[in-house]
């Protein structure tokens, strides 16, 4: 169970630095001098991307909680 806690870690700390690279990315494109129309389309890429790094985040958080339980 070891190996689960573990990996389960690693996943959650990779969802929390796609996590802090999507405030860069949103950082970056609200300070760019883009139109609107751009920098709306760039934020929804960025959406897409946190979405799924809450996601790995989460499975990540489920995988150390069923590691913790079964051991």
């Amino acid at each position: 169970m070891g190996l689960l806690i573990w990996t389960g870690a690693a996943l959650t700390l990779a969802g929390v630095a796609m996590l802090g690279w999507c405030i860069v990315l949103a950082m970056r494109a609200k300070n760019s001098g883009l139109p609107d129309d751009q920098i709306k389309a760039s934020l929804q890429r960025v959406v897409a991307l946190n979405l799924g790094a809450l996601a790995v985040s989460g499975l990540g958080l489920m995988a150390v909680v069923v590691g913790v339980i079964l051991s």
